[in-house]
């Protein structure tokens, strides 16, 4: 309030305001203290990338033309064309991009470039051509089948013997100029676009593809990279207090930065500081701004010092927040949200003064119980809904959020192109269009199918109860209920010569002789025609003998002597004649067997019967079942996978015809198998290229003035006007003539002058005689260039639709689609002589004798450049999806046509209903939905949207109203001000409001009576809604998280939140960022990261158990170099994880066990087609990639183990350069066992644990003969230690090694850091460490050593998988703080102890044997969903799992610590901790000093190492040194990914 009325009261009168500032000022007191400040950035590793390259990588996404459109505009960009500046270079970029976008687009490529959302495609690009190599000296080059050159002239000679060599290696995102053509060689270019010399390259490649000699693929390629590296938004920074009740902070000075003063440059137009606007202030009153200053900086520090609420001031936190945002004018609202949630910790005390209006509290809690029952949040959770849409912005990452804003924007406009608005406009989108996941079957009622039972009728089933009712009588589950009712049926359509009939039969018969209560058809399949000869071809001698004993006996019988023929077939052998003269003559001895098979057979009867029921079905390659109709998938037809899913199938319609028996659709009169069949999944014929989900769309959206008469005009029209241009020309056949919406359209497109073509059309107008939803139009796709003479029939049915009434057009057409009139036309008749009743001749010939031939030429156009189609190819469009091409035999029958209609229809009554409100002219509204249409199914993803139309939030939301006459965004949000979600919600939202139009409510859900801080960190989330420039033109310092005019006395930790798939590192900072205490640093603190990895996760399965392979081995690199990384598949959903860069790699099964057991078998997500052996995976996205790879046992090694004993993976281990760096002596120099080593392991995360670490390793190292291996954790070590440790390595030769894991997503994520690596400590050991350590000891970085290690590793655990030592016992006046003594511990433990999970050693063979590691992460996902459980999450798990997992007790002296053991078992301690004392909460560095006396000696020794490295740095020695360590890494060729 203070602010508006200083700014009001203001307005008239300078001289006040200046007074009051005067006066403010003066009633504090002066403050010398300079503001302090934290940034953060995170960069790439890879080199920046050319913006105009990534704008091309946008367009590509929008649409293949719209790229290639935009490369030859901005094929060479000249001098002239720009400014020399970065804002007139992206300007040009934006204004050559605009050609081909619409403004909403334009807006959001500005966001994609902020982002830079495309740098990791382009650098991908890079990587690729990397891999050629480029040759020498080339900034643009060309491969044709493996020969590479740089100059333009040398094509002709590289084309010459191009297809001799293999064809190179295409990409899902290479960018192909025309549609790819198999018999064309291939020329890959690479070059930058905007340079002369892609120009050269790019003009010639053009006119060569446009000519169709070559296929021309264009890939990126910067031959001098920039020397900055891109910098990153989409992530947030969070600097969380942190408790000093143990003081863990490091004593070594070091200074803060220099931070950059246009970074710290606050330009936020709000500014709010205690109810003062100071953004409003400045603009108002620009004359007083140091005045101001000087007040903000006053009352900045007055409130920062955060001293703590008490209990009754915390309870309303959350309503007061909401209050100050709601108070504000609503255009402000998100600034002053963003505001308090991320700046919270200090806002907090002066928020407690805010009154909160009761009805804004009614109102929040009316909102709440909607909530809950609707979506099922509590007070306090957040939503986010765009259109309807739900993002969860824990799972989604803003470039998965910026891809739904671009699909959105596409709908969104495309409808309202075709005039549709406001909220119309959204109610069609809601639609879910897409075609539901339902299977289609095929009538089994028909003649052609042998019955072999009928449990109906069958004395066999006399027993069985016949009442459907009998269904819902309980049973035990499982149980496949005996009904005589023909609920099940089982047909099996076989080649009686196939090697799979036989056991496809057996298996038939297995089901009969054990009563499954399924009614059994066969359908023979073999020669029809009339000459065919049972005593020549054995498939029609058995279906001749079938057809002779069911007639003697019944079909039961013909089908036991089938099972008898097939049973005198000796495995590897075929049906032969002889098998069937042999059975028939031994069971019907007094029978002339010749007569019954040989050609004038009396039991011929079906054979083309059974045929045609094969051919008319469309059902695709023999053999095939059919359960109740509908197919069984290929593989299911494996005997033993056959009889599992047909039980399957059983038991599951079994639920469904309970289901319908209970509501009464069937009942006991009625036939079972007639209901089943007339259920709507049940068609005539089934055609795979119909049912395919794999679909293409017409854009029918574009705004269309032309038609198709003009065919000089048409060439020229972009792809969408043509289509829209088609469109508007057709007239339509219908089943009557009479004004009504038709929801469907079928385009059917043919040569109407070739016979083909007549057909699809004469089945389409027979499928239209039964159906009033349809109508259709024609399209000539002549098969040769259209004359008079070739076009008869095509111009009489345009001139016919143009000049008749509908009935009497589809007469004459339906005339002219006969054989006998095209017939009769070829030979010189007239056309008129087919005039049918009611016809106006005179118009009609009038029109045809003046008709040009353009309508055709254009037809010809589309079906080449937008349909894809050759000439006289034929297809249907059906409401814009293309279904087709129809190869040159294909039938395409009028049962096509219905299955067609009835898998559209659905969609399009939705839409009918919707555009009829619309209120318009019928021949428009069908011509709508069929648009509607094809817009919605080609570009929604048919998710479930969620209709928000619920109320308007008088009191309790944020409302930001739209544009109007604009597509606009419906945007709901639902959130806590106080929440971590709010605090990046808040940021996303304002970028949001920058970038679209939206109709924006955020609800508050607040939470009542907090009893704690609700929120304990200032964040930051590093969002921009477009690149920044300074005043000179260039571009600004980039994202970066600011901090400024920080609290100084809180100690603060900075973490990093990034994307799931982001593996970041912190680089080059000198600063302890985990203990940030601001009040002893001069300048501030600019924290630096890397984003080291892009992750690659997957599933991976074994096809015969359905059970992840555990143990098994991955491995991620070049085609040069396959073994770069290596990962172990996890048991838990079969998982992994992978790091590269962007770019192409290759992933494979690791040399040695891995690959001599397994095969890969299949894979999903991956770039390589299916079946290939060599998986390739592209990374080119900061979005997370997901794969799923099946493998199989080797035929050979089916009965052996992974994990079996004595059997781990020696190959490279010393070679472990594959998964860090290491240090120390040369792998060469140290031929070891894996025996002769101690592997020890260790975490640390901050500078004061770090100097504990290095003490720890030197105290390991002074006591130990024994070669030794440490393994860090990466994850959280800072820049110093890492560029250190090298130096270490070679002074004591020991060998480390850096791992890292990223926490996966579907494991529940901690969110204080202290908890993560506590976690790391336990959680992942079967997959942090190859398969070559056998055992590693976990030591904590705050432990002293006093023995040789190995003893420990030595040490018998007695068949557990890891021994850890229980706490000590022996300090009597610490016995109240003895947790684990009573309550659930005790009851727990049942006697056992409660160990300490500061030094243990894991025996990782039979770790991995149980599966340990996976039952920890089970029992964790269970426990850790309660905030109040795992307190200690490193201990109370594996303490909590001792049942399951069981723990070898450690002798007591392996681990002394001070806090719960006496003084007199110190002597005999082999190690010391520093564990905190709960009592006397004594600082860890004082206690180091007091407790171990040579302490100080290992921490002088290592300070002057320090020291000398440090000298050596400053000498410029270290960059020497440093590449020496490293070194011994890289003997053998190293590929950073």
């Amino acid at each position: 309030m203070a602010a508006l009325w200083l700014a009001g009261s203001a307005k008239n009168d300078n001289t006040g305001i200046l007074a009051t500032v005067a006066l403010v000022c003066l009633s504090f007191s002066i403050v010398n203290a300079d503001s302090k400040a934290v940034t953060t950035t995170l960069t790439t590793k890879w080199p920046s990338t050319p913006l105009l390259l990534e704008a091309s990588e946008f367009l590509a996404e929008e649409n293949k033309a719209k790229f290639w459109y935009f490369v030859d505009s901005t094929q060479e960009i000249h001098q002239g064309d720009y400014e020399e500046t970065d804002t007139s270079y992206y300007r040009y970029i934006l204004q050559k991009a605009g050609e081909f976008l619409t403004p909403v687009q334009i807006n959001l490529l500005k966001f994609a470039l902020s982002l830079r959302a495309y740098s990791a495609t382009v650098q991908t690009f890079q990587q690729i051509a990397t891999e050629e190599p480029p040759p020498e000296g080339c900034s643009a080059f060309i491969n044709v089948h493996g020969e590479k050159s740089c100059n333009p002239d040398n094509l002709e000679a590289l084309l010459q013997s191009a297809l001799e060599r293999p064809k190179p290696y295409l990409f899902k995102g290479d960018h192909i100029e025309s549609p790819f053509r198999t018999e064309l060689p291939v020329v890959i270019l690479y070059g930058e676009i905007g340079t002369k010399e892609f120009s050269r390259f790019h003009k010639l490649l053009r006119s060569r593809s446009d000519v169709g000699s070559v296929n021309y693929v264009l890939r990126h390629y910067v031959a001098n990279p920039s020397e900055d590296k891109v910098l990153l938004s989409g992530y947030g920074v969070e600097l969380a207090i942190k408790s000093t009740e143990y003081k863990a902070k490091d004593d070594t000075q070091v200074t803060g930065s220099e931070l950059n003063a246009t970074v710290i440059n606050e330009n936020d137009p709000v500014d709010e500081v205690q109810g003062f606007l100071f953004g409003k202030l400045k603009q108002l009153y620009p004359e007083i701004k140091e005045q101001l200053k000087e007040l903000r900086k006053h009352l900045v520090e007055s409130t920062n010092e955060m001293a703590p609420l008490k209990v009754w001031q915390l309870q309303d936190l959350s309503f007061q927040t909401a209050a100050r945002i709601l108070a504000a004018p609503s255009v402000d609202a998100l600034m002053v949200m963003r505001d308090l949630s991320q700046n919270f910790p200090t806002k907090a005390r002066s928020i407690t003064r805010t009154v909160v209006n009761p009805e804004m509290r009614k109102e929040v809690e009316e909102h709440q119980q909607y909530f809950k029952e609707t979506f099922g949040l509590h007070p306090g959770d957040s939503a986010l809904f765009i259109n309807g849409l739900s993002i969860d912005l824990d799972v989604q990452d803003i470039f998965s959020v910026l891809d739904l804003l671009r699909n959105e924007a596409r709908l969104m406009e495309g409808l309202h192109d075709l005039g549709i608005q406001g909220d119309e406009l959204h109610d069609l989108l809601k639609l879910n269009v897409q075609p539901a996941d339902s299977d289609y079957g095929v009538d089994i009622r028909n003649p052609a199918i042998y019955w072999i039972n009928n449990l109906e009728m069958d004395s066999k089933y006399n027993t069985w109860p016949s009442n459907v009712q009998e269904l819902l009588r309980p049973t035990f589950l499982g149980v496949i209920r005996q009904i005589r009712k023909n609920f099940h049926n089982f047909v099996l359509l076989v080649d009686p010569t196939d090697e799979s009939t036989p056991e496809l039969l057996k298996t038939a018969e297995m089901f009969y002789t054990n009563d499954i209560p399924l009614r059994l058809g066969l359908v023979f399949v073999v020669d029809d025609s009339d000459e065919a000869d049972g005593l020549k071809d054995p498939g029609v001698a058995l279906f001749r003998a079938f057809n002779f004993v069911a007639d003697e006996l019944d079909n039961m019988n013909a089908f036991q002597t089938i099972i008898s023929i097939y049973g005198k077939v000796k495995e590897g052998e075929k049906l032969a004649i002889e098998h069937i003269i042999g059975t028939l003559e031994k069971d019907f001895s007094n029978v002339e067997v010749t007569s019954i098979l040989g050609a004038n057979s009396a039991y011929d009867r079906n054979r083309k019967e059974c045929n045609n029921y094969y051919k008319q079905s469309g059902l695709g390659s023999l053999p095939i079942a059919l359960y109740n109709g509908m197919p069984y998938q290929r593989e299911q037809l494996d005997p033993d996978e056959l009889e599992t899913v047909t039980m399957h199938k059983i038991l599951d319609n079994t639920a469904y015809f309970q289901k319908v028996v209970y509501l009464g659709e069937l009942n006991n009169d009625q036939d079972v198998v007639d209901f089943v069949m007339n259920q709507p999944t049940i068609v005539p014929r089934i055609n795979s290229r119909i049912l395919s989900s794999e679909r293409e769309h017409l854009d029918l959206a574009a705004d269309a003035h032309d038609g198709v008469d003009d065919y000089s005009h048409f060439a020229f029209l972009k792809s969408e006007e043509k289509s829209a241009a088609v469109a508007n020309s057709i007239s339509y056949l219908s089943k009557r003539d009479d004004k009504y919406i038709r929801p469907l359209t079928f385009w059917i497109v043919g040569d109407f002058d070739d016979p083909s073509g007549r057909q699809l059309l004469y089945e389409s107008l027979k499928h239209l005689k039964s159906s009033n939803n349809l109508r259709i139009g024609l399209i000539n796709n002549p098969s040769s260039e259209p004359t008079q003479k070739n076009t008869v029939v095509a111009r009489a049915i345009w001139t016919a639709l143009n000049t008749q009434s509908v009935n009497n057009a589809k007469n004459f057409i339906t005339k002219l689609a006969k054989e006998e009139t095209a017939k009769a036309l070829a030979e010189g008749a007239d056309i008129m002589e087919f005039a049918v009743g009611g016809m106006d001749n005179d118009a009609f010939r009038k029109a045809f004798d003046s008709l040009s031939l353009d309508f055709i030429l254009s037809h010809s156009s589309f079906c080449k450049d937008v349909a894809k189609l050759k000439g006289g190819q034929r297809a249907i469009i059906s409401n814009g999806r293309i279904v087709g091409p129809l190869e040159e035999n294909e039938i395409f029958n009028q049962n096509d046509f219905h299955l067609l209609e009835n898998i559209a229809i659905e969609a399009a009554e939705k839409i009918k209903t919707k555009i009829r409100m619309l209120a318009v002219e019928e021949d428009f509204a069908s011509d709508l939905v069929m648009k509607v249409d094809s817009l919605l199914s080609s570009k929604s993803k048919g998710e479930a949207r969620i209709d928000l139309q619920f109320f308007e939030g008088q009191f309790s939301a944020i409302k930001l109203r739209p544009k109007e006459e604009q597509v606009y965004f419906e945007v709901v949000a639902i959130t806590d001000p106080v929440t971590r979600d709010a605090q990046r919600l808040s940021s996303l939202l304002l970028v949001l409001s920058q970038l679209v139009n939206m109709n924006m409510h955020v609800f508050m859900n607040c939470q009542p009576k907090l009893s704690e801080m609700p929120l304990k960190s200032i964040y930051r989330y590093v969002l921009e809604p477009e690149i920044t420039f300074t005043a000179a033109g260039s571009f600004a310092s980039g994202p970066v998280a600011k901090f400024l005019d920080m609290p100084q006395s809180p100690l603060f930790t900075l973490i990093i939140n990034t994307p799931e798939s982001w593996m970041v590192e912190s680089v080059h900072t000198s600063y302890d960022l985990d203990n940030i205490y601001l009040k002893e640093i001069d300048g501030g603190v600019a924290a630096e990261y890397e984003l080291e990895y892009l992750l690659l996760e997957g599933h991976c399965y074994d096809v015969s158990t359905g059970q992840p392979p555990r143990g098994l081995q991955f491995t991620l690199g070049t085609n040069a170099n396959h073994e770069i990384v290596d990962t172990i598949v996890m048991a838990n959903l079969g998982y992994f994880q992978l790091k590269a860069n962007p770019g192409a790699w290759v992933l494979s099964l690791r040399k040695g066990r891995s690959e001599d057991i397994y095969k890969i078998y299949s894979h999903d997500g991956t770039d390589s087609p299916a079946g290939t052996d060599e998986v390739t995976v592209v990374l080119n996205s900061f979005k997370s990639k997901i794969i799923k790879v099946k493998v199989q046992k080797k035929p050979d090694k089916m009965n052996e183990e992974l994990l079996s004993d004595g059997n781990a993976e020696n190959e490279g281990f010393w070679e472990s350069i594959k998964r860090g760096f290491t240090g120390g002596p040369k792998p060469e120099e140290m031929k070891l066992d894996k025996e002769d080593v101690i592997n020890i392991f260790s975490v640390a995360s901050g500078h004061l644990y770090e100097r504990f670490l290095r003490i720890m390793m030197l105290s390991v190292l002074k006591h130990t003969e024994t070669p030794v291996k440490f393994w860090f954790l990466k994850n959280y070590l800072s820049p110093t230690f890492k560029e250190f440790i090298p130096h270490m390595a070679k002074k004591y030769g020991f060998q480390y090694e850096l791992v890292q894991y990223k926490w996966p997503r579907w494991l529940h994520q901690q969110t204080e850091k202290q908890r993560i690596i506590w976690g790391y400590k336990i959680l992942f050991l079967d997959v942090l460490f190859p398969l070559a350590v056998d055992k590693i000891l976990f030591v904590d970085a705050d432990q002293i050593v006093r023995t040789d290690l190995k003893e420990l590793r030595d040490l018998d655990l007695e068949g557990a998988p890891y021994g850890y030592t229980p706490f000590c016992e022996s300090r009597k006046e610490m016995d109240g703080y003895r947790f684990w003594r009573s309550g659930y511990w005790a009851n727990h433990l049942q006697g056992r102890k409660y160990h300490i999970s500061a030094l243990y050693v894991v025996d990782l063979k039979k770790f991995r044997k149980i599966a340990a590691g996976d039952r920890l992460r089970g029992q964790y996902q269970g426990l850790s969903q309660d905030p109040n459980s795992l307190s200690n999450l490193d201990q109370d798990l594996p303490n909590n799992m001792i049942h399951q997992v069981p723990i070898k007790s450690l002798p007591q002296h392996w681990l002394w610590c001070e806090t719960w053991c006496d003084e007199a078992s110190k002597k005999k301690a082999k190690t010391i901790d520093l564990c905190n004392n709960p009592m006397t909460k004594e600082p860890k560095l004082e206690a180091a000093v007091r407790i171990v006396p040579e302490w100080q000696d290992y921490d002088q020794e290592l300070k002057q190492l320090q020291k000398m490295f440090q000298e050596g740095k400053m000498n410029g020695l270290t960059h020497a040194r440093t590449e020496d360590v490293t070194s011994t890494q890289d003997h053998v060729p190293h590929v950073e990914l």
